[in-house]
């Protein structure tokens, strides 16, 4: 649990997922990445309420969501199956309009909610990704060895689930102290920890992670080289010094190019920039979603 926050679980449509929800005003909903859950909000989450409805799902698959199996096509991970939850979750709370902040896999839901449902997002912010094609074409072999969980988590099953199995607290761990800018696992909450660890060293969850990057490195990647449309939605996009983005080339020009109105920031942190500098997360969020 989050402090302050209450969990219950709701019908999507398709999936049932786990959300924790807390404070007044317009919905604002955080969506999770890649290799946690909704523990990663937990440092700003509480501040957030004081200004929003805030609501935090775990993503099909992850935390204590529902985690069905892939398909052979690979769209039960996709980041459209994944933004229609988020709909669903918000047709469920009676919700019209939303402002969406995700970071890592959660913020590739985000933008490809802002396109396929571009009337219910009113702000958009995105911590630390470039759009998944982009990222894709922008590889060179310095960012391969970096991000080369892109690669290895989408290889035909159950080869990476397979491995990860031998040693999942050991490779969780590992991934998440190598993305820190401190390279260690001081930034993580004992409770973060714990939740992180169970999650990967179950097999459905283990499983969903992995279909999660097949998506990615096929639908998802098709579906994006394929898109016409641009966000509408005012958008924040916030790297960190030690992330992924900065090695990409030039991650704000990327996101120019898909948004109309852009609003670029910097934290000096690592890939986890919200359990890292959860001060510098605020001190750019807060402004850009009240509008101040």
């Amino acid at each position: 649990m989050i402090d302050g926050f209450e969990q219950t679980r709701i019908d999507t449509g398709e999936v049932t997922l786990s959300v924790h929800r807390a404070g007044a005003g317009h919905p604002l909903i955080l969506l999770h990445g890649y290799p946690e859950n909704h523990r990663c909000w937990a440092g700003i989450a509480p501040a957030l309420a004081e200004h929003f409805d805030v609501i935090i799902p775990d993503l099909r698959g992850y935390g204590a969501s529902d985690a069905p199996e892939d398909d052979a096509a690979h769209t039960v991970y996709s980041k459209r199956t994944m933004a229609r939850d988020i709909a669903g979750l918000m047709e469920a709370l009676g919700i019209e309009q939303a402002h969406i902040l995700g970071h890592d896999r959660g913020a590739r839901v985000t933008y490809r909610f802002a396109l396929d449902h571009p009337a219910r997002i009113a702000r958009m912010g995105i911590i630390e990704i470039v759009p998944t094609g982009d990222f894709w074409a922008a590889w060179t072999a310095d960012l391969a060895m970096a991000a080369y969980h892109w690669t290895f988590l989408a290889q035909p099953a159950p080869l990476p689930e397979t491995l990860i199995s031998a040693d999942p607290e050991g490779y969780l761990d590992h991934t998440l102290q190598t993305w820190t800018f401190a390279k260690d696992l001081s930034p993580f909450t004992p409770e973060a920890l714990e939740s992180y660890r169970a999650q990967m060293a179950d097999p459905a969850r283990r499983h969903a992670m992995c279909a999660d990057y097949r998506a990615g490195a096929t639908t998802d990647r098709r579906i994006d080289e394929a898109e016409t449309g641009r966000i509408e939605a005012p958008t924040l996009f916030l790297y960190a010094e030690g992330g992924f983005p900065a090695r990409s080339g030039d991650p704000a020009g990327l996101w120019s190019r898909w948004c109309r109105d852009l609003t670029t920031a910097t934290c000096r942190s690592g890939h986890f920039a919200m359990e890292e500098t959860p001060e510098e997360v605020l001190a750019a969020v807060l402004p850009f979603f009240t509008g101040h």
